[in-house]
């Protein structure tokens, strides 16, 4: 069964020198929704896009389906 992987975000708040603390700060999002992420679970589409937009890229940037 396929699952959500988070890995992609985790790096690019390392490489931007950002703790999960910032990014819910800045990008305004709910602490549960980092929760989720951390436990890669899946999340609603328009918290990625507010991610996305924050860090000018695309889904598959920050997101990955594994199998």
């Amino acid at each position: 069964m396929a699952r959500v992987s988070y890995e992609k975000l985790w790096n690019k708040l390392k490489e931007n020198n950002m703790q999960r603390t910032d990014l819910y700060k800045k990008v305004k999002i709910s602490t549960n929704a980092i929760a989720k992420m951390g436990r890669n679970e899946d999340i609603r589409v328009n918290i990625l896009v507010k991610i996305c937009e924050y860090f000018n890229c695309k889904f598959d940037d920050i997101v990955e389906i594994v199998q």
